[in-house]
């Protein structure tokens, strides 16, 4: 992994544990599972968040955005299964 790449996923993991909390108090997690190289990020969200009926709300409203303000280079940022 390059210097860059591990700057982005450190990044991200740092905006990820400020939600962390929120997700917890439910039972649930998000879970880093890869950054491309044109910058994309796959999420999986764990726990109550797999199978909540908010989950899509949660990713773009919650988790998206927090990564977006926090590192605006990013590119798709999607949660899989």
């Amino acid at each position: 992994m390059s210097i860059v790449q591990e700057s982005i996923n450190q990044q991200i993991e740092q905006v990820l544990d400020t939600v962390r909390p929120y997700l917890q108090a439910d039972g649930g997690d998000v879970e880093l599972v890869e950054v491309s190289d044109n910058n994309d990020v796959m999420l999986r969200l764990t726990g109550n968040c797999s199978s909540c009926s908010m989950s899509d709300m949660t990713m773009t409203a919650g988790i998206e955005e927090s990564l977006r303000r926090s590192i605006p280079n990013l590119g798709k940022i999607q949660a899989i299964k």
